[in-house]
């Protein structure tokens, strides 16, 4: 069973989306909260797999709630997907280096929010290549010095399979480009995301484009 929490201040927003997986025999909303605080302290109480949470609160927005609990080592088996208005929320890179998951836009179809919460639970990211490549254009300008120097502990292996996944590949794509098998392709990233303290494939993504790892390609 999946086990969801809602952060949102919207009570309309809430109700629906409770309504919508409730429907489904493999998930569960286990609290609903109104804004970041209250959102952070019910994660600790219910240690839920997924938090769906809106990035403008008040009291606390999402980007804080978001950092909160990607820093607490009892909540690491969280996975927080925020919640925009836009698919290019002004918020949407802070959300991601903060720790988030990924991202959707309130109006998402249903079916598109049930496949991207079960998306979340198993710890994959929430980022099409689509929506990788306008943040990376919009955000990304300078290579980070530090960032780059992290990535001299990968093996030249991990660094292709990081390149490739920053691209907006799956382990399987990925396999095929290395030659090699999809559960060897899914080990070189997650010994990546080990080395280099990245809590999941989105912020490993950040992190690539980040470091200069890959470049920006114009439109």
């Amino acid at each position: 069973m999946i086990r969801v929490l809602l952060v949102d201040d919207q009570p309309l927003i809430r109700s629906g989306f409770r309504a919508l997986l409730g429907l489904e025999d493999d998930i569960e909303v286990v609290a609903e909260a109104a804004d970041g605080a209250q959102g952070v302290a019910l994660a600790k109480e219910h240690l839920p797999d997924v938090a769906l949470i809106d990035i403008q609160m008040p009291v606390m927005d999402g980007i804080e709630a978001t950092r909160r609990i990607a820093a607490d080592p009892a909540l690491s088996g969280v996975h927080v997907v925020m919640l925009t208005n836009y698919g290019m929320d002004e918020y949407v890179f802070d959300a991601l280096r903060a720790g988030a998951a990924g991202f959707l836009v309130k109006d998402i179809v249903p079916e598109d929010l049930l496949h991207a919460v079960r998306v979340a639970a198993r710890g994959d990211a929430l980022l099409a290549p689509s929506i990788t490549r306008k943040l990376i254009h919009r955000y990304v300008t300078q290579p980070l010095p530090a960032v780059g120097a992290a990535l001299q502990q990968l093996t030249s292996r991990e660094r292709e399979a990081v390149a490739l996944a920053a691209q907006g590949l799956s382990n399987d794509q990925i396999a095929d480009r290395m030659v090699i098998s999809p559960m060897t392709a899914k080990t070189h990233i997650n010994r990546a995301m080990t080395k280099l303290h990245t809590r999941d494939r989105a912020q490993l993504v950040v992190l690539a484009y980040e470091s200069g790892l890959v470049a920006p390609r114009n439109r």
